[in-house]
């Protein structure tokens, strides 16, 4: 799959690495093209650094792995507004939080509200914003690949979101339509204040075993 990653930082970089591994091929863009150059010869052979302006063309899905403040300006590089990610599973891994201190940063919705917003038509999917880029790829047991909560409106873009998750070695777990994406953005913020207290964010949520709450009853599955 030829898979357009935006953003030219460590986590673009770690995923695309992981992804074509995986077998697919990288497209990355930014703002700098000798940045993207540079991402792109980080990530390896299979990667290829791509004119913003032609990437949506190119790609069957698009990954937006840049900060919070150049989401906006990123979104339009591609034709965004144009509708040129019309039709496309646009996977949002932003965060509006500030990491030293995990305050939420101002916007009037979620940063996967914004990209829905700015590319009209595109089937935006909230997923990889909790998780560094040294997270990947995981090659270890099953059962305890890392959990990604991902959320979107559009059933066909959360499963091609879920099968490039498992090509990174995790797991998808669906929690709900787009308009959960502010409250997965809100984990972010709770995860790095945890982190600035000097604790493992592993540790600050309960163990909570599904199988035995069904069977207690206490789920509506």
């Amino acid at each position: 799959m030829n898979l357009g990653i935006l953003g030219t930082g460590n986590l673009a970089v770690t995923l695309g690495r992981a992804w074509a591994t995986a077998g697919h091929s990288p497209l990355v863009a930014g703002r700098d093209p000798m940045r993207a150059r540079r991402a792109a010869g980080r990530i390896g052979p299979a990667a290829e650094a791509a004119d913003p302006a032609g990437l949506a063309a190119r790609v069957d899905a698009l990954v937006i792995a840049v900060a919070w403040e150049g989401l906006e300006a990123a979104l339009s590089l591609v034709g965004g507004l144009q509708g040129a990610l019309a039709g496309m599973t646009v996977i949002d891994c932003t965060n509006p939080v500030d990491y030293a201190t995990g305050d939420l940063k101002p916007a009037s919705g979620s940063a996967a509200a914004l990209v829905a917003h700015s590319a009209p038509g595109a089937r935006v999917v909230k997923a990889l914003h909790l998780f560094a880029g040294a997270s990947w790829p995981y090659a270890g047991p099953r059962e305890s690949a890392p959990v990604v909560a991902i959320c979107g409106d559009e059933p066909e873009a959360l499963d091609h979101a879920a099968a490039l998750i498992g090509d990174l070695g995790g797991r998808a777990a669906v929690v709900g339509g787009l308009g959960s994406a502010r409250q997965l953005e809100e984990v972010a913020g709770f995860v790095m204040r945890v982190v600035a207290a000097g604790h493992n964010p592993r540790l600050a949520v309960p163990d909570v075993d599904p199988a035995l709450l069904r069977a207690a009853g206490t789920t509506t599955d």
